[in-house]
């Protein structure tokens, strides 16, 4: 099981140098990989209609997850830049793989792209593309069919509902073929995950929730003939969950079949860079005694 970092940055409220000293820390500590979320617009909160479900406001930073990796890729030698989740249907999907095949290029194939469909409708009309928010889980499936005919042919031919691509590609490719999760809370999530997706990580949700949402994925692997040993599972532990608790959260991820595992130290009242820092290390050293056990 690969164990991750979330990075605090909606605590960390959009310090450039703790970007670069919070990847570093988790490479040298011996993380395999760092999670971003992402958001491109924050929204005041009040008076929407329909209201805005899901929990950042206009005052929470988040720095763009692949222009960020882009400059990790420089700043760091061997973790992996896991995006969790990028909200792929309110971005260009061209663009998105050339960014996408760029910052695996500049890496050394570095680059695990989860994706999801997002909640904030705002984001979607600041984005220009508001008519997709009410479908944009079938704009996602169409993307990342897309993204891997890029990725993959020099020459594309490809048109559907959100696309019209006609004799052209993009160039640098990259040198293998970029994996791609899905993120969510849905049952259509889990679902087009099974039939598309490499992996699933979720976010927000409970380790029974998790483990729960996570058979359901296996049955449905098994009814589209997808082998459940390939395709991986990544859970988000709350470090505010207390040392006492973090044993077993590992050890039942684990034990459930989890390829992956993160530790998130925002909410947790720590207010310096250097504050997550020494989370991520007592965390990490819980993590290495029960994983050697």
């Amino acid at each position: 099981m690969k164990a991750g970092v979330v990075y605090p940055q909606t605590e960390l409220k959009g310090d450039i140098g703790a970007v670069k000293a919070f990847a570093q820390a988790a490479e040298s500590l011996g993380y395999e990989h760092i999670i971003l979320y992402d958001h491109v617009l924050g929204a005041e909160h009040s008076d929407r209609n329909p209201k805005l479900a899901g929990p950042y406001t206009i005052d929470d930073p988040f720095h763009e997850p692949l222009v960020t990796f882009a400059y990790l890729a420089g700043v760091t030698e061997k973790i992996e830049l896991t995006t969790g989740v990028l909200i792929l249907p309110q971005r260009q999907t061209a663009l998105v793989a050339k960014q996408a095949a760029d910052v695996d290029l500049f890496s050394g194939g570095r680059l695990r792209l989860c994706v999801g469909v997002g909640w904030n409708w705002v984001e979607y009309e600041g984005l220009e593309i508001p008519e997709t928010f009410k479908r944009r889980g079938k704009r996602q499936e169409n993307q990342i069919s897309l993204l891997r005919h890029l990725w993959n042919e020099p020459l594309v031919n490809h048109q559907d509902r959100d696309h019209k691509i006609v004799r052209a590609g993009i160039l640098p490719r990259p040198e293998r073929e970029i994996p791609i999760w899905l993120g969510g809370f849905s049952k259509p999530a889990y679902d087009r995950a099974a039939r598309i997706g490499n992996g699933f990580l979720f976010s927000g949700r409970s380790q029974t929730e998790a483990i729960e949402h996570k058979a359901y994925i296996e049955k449905k692997l098994n009814e589209f003939g997808r082998p459940v040993s390939s395709f991986g599972f990544e859970a988000i532990q709350q470090f505010n969950r207390g040392p006492n608790q973090w044993p077993h959260d590992i050890i039942d991820w684990s034990e459930a079949g989890g390829s992956h595992i993160s530790v998130v130290t925002m909410g947790s009242n720590l207010e310096k860079m250097d504050d997550h820092i020494d989370a991520i290390q007592k965390w990490r050293e819980v993590y290495d005694d029960v994983i050697k056990g």
